[in-house]
């Protein structure tokens, strides 16, 4: 195959590995963080830095992402490519055509009807774009303790538990 070809191939398959997995993960300045997006016109497109939506620490405007791209079936690691940042702004037509996508994605928002609005005050639309070559797959699993978070929670089972369980069983 002549070189020429194999940007394109590069490019097809960041494409449709990024467009098929519904998470990717992407380190910035930080660690890196499993980051729901949608695929639009060339680039993924990430919506959070808000209230009730996904944190992006680490990435800013103009500076470089690594994104490692995941399989659905297996959630083994597929592609891994270096991108671009830009955050977009809020009305202008490709901050429009973004989060009408990334609105069709987004799972159990609470405020469904008033999210676009919300997301305009409030958080931050960021549009990855493909830049070079593909990074190479790293040898090692990268495996890491979780991240520190708010949503974990750590608590005995309570005492009555069990028995309820099992009187749910003997009633079967």
């Amino acid at each position: 195959m002549s070189s020429s070809q194999t940007p394109l191939l590069d490019r097809a398959l960041v494409e449709e590995a990024t467009k098929k997995s519904g998470l990717v993960w992407v380190r910035g300045s930080g660690p890196a963080r499993p980051l729901w997006h949608v695929w639009l016109d060339g680039a993924a497109h990430l919506v959070g830095d808000g209230p009730g939506e996904q944190p992006f620490p680490g990435l800013a405007d103009g500076t470089a992402a690594h994104v490692t791209v995941r399989s659905k079936d297996k959630g083994g690691r597929l592609v891994a490519w270096t991108a671009v940042v830009r955050e977009l702004t809020p009305g202008t037509e490709e901050w429009d055509a973004a989060v009408a996508e990334l609105k069709g994605k987004r799972l159990n928002a609470p405020d469904a009807e008033q999210m676009t609005d919300r997301w305009a005050r409030e958080c931050r639309v960021l549009r990855l774009t493909p830049q070079g070559d593909l990074a190479p797959l790293p040898a090692d699993s990268l495996s890491a303790a979780p991240l520190p978070t708010s949503a974990t929670t750590r608590r005995p089972v309570p005492a009555a538990l069990p028995k309820l369980l099992l009187r749910r069983r003997k009633k079967a």
